[in-house]
């Protein structure tokens, strides 16, 4: 399977007039994802390492993760269907009940929080990569302005 996906990071997150822009990127390609500003909040708190006065939600699913011995393995953006992108979560659970690893439908914007948590890997679908707008360009002009 891991043939047939791209490692991708993040590159940048940017607010817009409706939330953020998560710009996910490799060598090969740059494209974004538009999220809520709260998810975007928690990308850039979890990428800058802020310490939160209070646990937000990714933070519960985090601590009951460990509470149950689960952990994030890696996330895959698989699929993209008119601007809409599906991910899935992989978890692995090591406990008293044994291990088992679990694969579950999830947004990618949580998925992307759980998988910064945890440090990691976010995996995009080859087929999603050739599908999307290459943004590089347009991220390096947005950052240029922004220095």
């Amino acid at each position: 399977m891991l043939n047939d996906v791209v490692e991708v990071d993040i590159k940048g997150v940017m607010p817009t007039s409706n939330g953020c822009a998560v710009f996910l990127g490799s060598e090969e390609k740059t494209f974004v994802i538009y999220v809520d500003q709260g998810i975007g909040n928690a990308i850039s708190m979890t990428i800058n390492h802020v310490k939160k006065e209070r646990p937000l939600t990714h933070d519960l699913i985090d601590s009951m993760f460990q509470g149950f011995g689960i952990g994030v393995e890696r996330v895959v953006i698989n699929d993209v269907d008119d601007g809409t992108f599906f991910a899935r979560l992989i978890l692995n659970m090591d406990n008293e009940i044994g291990k088992k690893i679990v694969e579950i439908d999830a947004r990618p914007s949580d998925s992307i929080v759980l998988a910064l948590q945890a440090e990691k890997p976010i995996y995009v679908a080859q087929k999603v990569i050739d599908s999307v707008e290459d943004m590089t360009e347009i991220l390096e002009r947005i950052l240029k302005q922004s220095d």
